[in-house]
């Protein structure tokens, strides 16, 4: 039998070892030697928790001492020092002959494995950090704004319309009216949200795009009619998804006035919006025939705190940065692609 399975031990991609109940290795395989780059005398020279990461020797010594009253490991993972000082983590598992006095043993080398957990984790870290700081800034920003919108509406309620014959004058003051009106129900929306962001929900529902479409559309009509934007759009692909409708408004308020305010000069915003479904996954896309930006120079900070690409423009460059992080902090992502003078395409994926 030993015979038979010299091959199968000397051939194994896994890590396979004899000990003894002394703790010392009395064979081992070629992956052994190849993994952690000492020779078979050197292995054998020392105690195997001499090869043991410092912070694990005492778990795994307590582990080996269990194993040796007759409790097999199942999936041990520790950190083993190689002999060029990186560090690699072993999984292990191994059973006890107790009428040989040796301990059978298959390792296997998780290192990547605990790197990419170890990399999702710390991922996970900044984008909770993120998400705290984006509450913070927008429930402050939404705090401080509150009042003087209250003012402004405050003051249209005092002014006596009887006095302006003017139609057209009329006109603008009940666009700025119904403005001030609809900025004052989106940070209402916005403080509500914030003050129940612990609830695991999100205040997730069906979310009708054509609708949060014609809430925005009221709000900055007079910023469209100003710059002679031509809206189109097609939901028809898709017309709603299951996410945070407060969420959505802002990533139409956001993208479309951007598309606004950074139109190519003398010419005309055009903003076409449409969805589609692409494997099962529902899709949100806003192109204009802007300005653009210069991937390859600016694409990897587009959706950064405090960017500007144009300072000729008025922004603090927070829009997009809060965008990308609302829609981080529910499963969704949001892509861009541009090129200068031939305008952007945002591209939103909603979880599926």
């Amino acid at each position: 039998m030993k015979i038979k399975l010299k091959p199968f031990f000397e051939s194994s991609v896994d890590m396979l070892c004899i000990a003894d109940y002394a703790g010392y290795f009395v064979d081992i395989n070629p992956a052994f030697v190849n993994l952690l780059g000492y020779t078979k005398e050197e292995l054998f020279s020392k105690k195997i928790n001499e090869f043991v990461f410092e912070k694990d020797k005492r778990d795994t010594q307590q582990v080996r001492d269990e194993m040796l009253k007759n409790t097999p490991i199942v999936n041990f993972q520790n950190r083993y020092v190689n002999k060029a000082g990186d560090i690699i983590w072993l999984s292990w598992s191994a059973v006890p002959v107790e009428e040989e006095k040796l301990v059978y043993a298959i390792a296997k080398d998780i290192t990547h494995e605990v790197q990419l957990r170890n990399q999702r984790i710390q991922e996970f870290s900044k984008l909770k950090n993120v998400n705290e700081d984006l509450f913070r800034i927008n429930y402050t920003t939404s705090h401080d704004l509150r009042a003087p919108i209250n003012n402004m509406l405050s003051l249209f309620k005092m002014l006596d319309y009887d006095h302006v014959k003017d139609d057209a004058t009329l006109q603008l003051l009940d666009y700025i009216k119904m403005s001030a009106q609809g900025v004052k129900d989106s940070l209402e929306n916005y403080l509500d949200l914030i003050q129940t962001v612990g609830e695991k929900s999100h205040d997730l529902k069906e979310v009708y795009f054509e609708e949060v479409l014609s809430r925005v559309l009221k709000n900055i009509g007079s910023l469209l009619t100003s710059s002679n934007t031509k809206m189109e759009y097609d939901f028809s692909s898709c017309e709603s998804t299951c996410f945070n409708d407060i969420y959505i408004e802002s990533v139409f308020l956001n993208l479309i006035t951007n598309s606004v305010k950074y139109a190519r000069p003398g010419i005309a915003p055009v903003i076409n919006i449409s969805t589609s479904i692409e494997e099962g996954q529902k899709q949100l896309i806003f192109s204009d025939e802007g300005q653009g930006f210069d991937m390859e120079k600016n694409g990897h900070k587009i959706f950064m705190l405090n960017e500007r690409f144009d300072n000729r423009q008025e922004g603090k460059g927070i829009g997009l940065y809060l965008v990308y992080n609302q829609l981080r902090s529910l499963g969704g992502s949001i892509s861009v692609d541009s090129e200068p003078d031939k305008g952007a395409t945002f591209c939103i994926q909603f979880p599926s």
